[in-house]
């Protein structure tokens, strides 16, 4: 019973967190790339507190509607964490965590059989937010990265485990950025390469079926030739 009601109650808010974590997505770039400071900050602040309230709402009732709240509180510790931690200051790095986690819940399930679509979507919206978190770590400590530009093209090149080196973060959150991004690089490498072999290897088993299935009609055909001369010799023998 309650394990239907978490299963409703999720199904129910899917794309109301989804629509929320866009919006905190919005708000977040916002702040980071026009650098909103004192009062013209309070807008996207506004919005960022809202969106965090509703998801921790969503964490609450999750935990209140568990069958065994214990274990799944022990379960979903990153939740609590996503949840109490984006909104400290010193910590902001973790409000793209937020966001992943709740698009990844709303979405993964629905892209999942489809490789190709969410690989490029995640790997585009993991670009997006490591250049924000490390234009927010970076900005005015004297480094190269100092314009959403400069972050993005830094993202890129670190993803794809190119590395020129022309851009490269120097604060310690930056770095932190860096080899978590380095390594989602080396994911994504590997995700690519699984698909394509997985699509080569099902083309390759398709045409050898299809293969199969001919042969097997032309052997069918055969043994109805057979059949039928066998059929036409015992004629010919009772004739004579």
């Amino acid at each position: 019973m309650y394990g239907e009601r978490l299963a409703r109650w999720e199904k129910i808010v899917e794309w109301p967190l989804m629509a929320a974590a866009v919006v905190f997505l919005l708000a977040y770039a916002v702040q980071i790339i026009a650098r909103l400071d004192g009062s013209a900050a309070l807008p996207t602040e506004a919005v960022l507190w809202v969106t965090w309230a509703v998801f921790a709402a969503d964490y609450v009732i999750r935990l209140t509607i568990a069958e065994h709240r214990r274990r799944w509180f022990t379960r979903h510790l990153l939740d609590l964490a996503i949840v109490l931690l984006p909104m400290l200051r010193p910590l902001r790095l973790m409000r793209f965590l937020a966001i992943i986690a709740i698009i990844q819940r709303g979405a993964g399930s629905r892209l999942r059989g489809r490789v190709a679509v969410y690989t490029i979507g995640a790997t585009a919206l993991i670009i997006l937010l490591a250049s924000l978190a490390v234009l927010d770590a970076e900005h005015g400590q004297g480094g190269s990265i100092q314009t959403f530009g400069d972050a993005i093209w830094w993202a890129v090149v670190t993803i794809t485990t190119v590395g020129y080196g022309d851009v490269s973060p120097i604060t310690p959150i930056g770095r932190g950025v860096a080899f978590a991004l380095m390594i989602g690089g080396i994911a994504l490498i590997g995700i690519v390469t699984a698909t394509l072999a997985s699509w080569i290897v099902q083309r390759v088993s398709d045409e050898t079926q299809a293969s199969a299935v001919a042969t097997e009609a032309q052997v069918e055909d055969l043994r109805s030739e057979v059949a039928e001369l066998k059929a036409m010799i015992r004629d010919l023998r009772l004739t004579g």
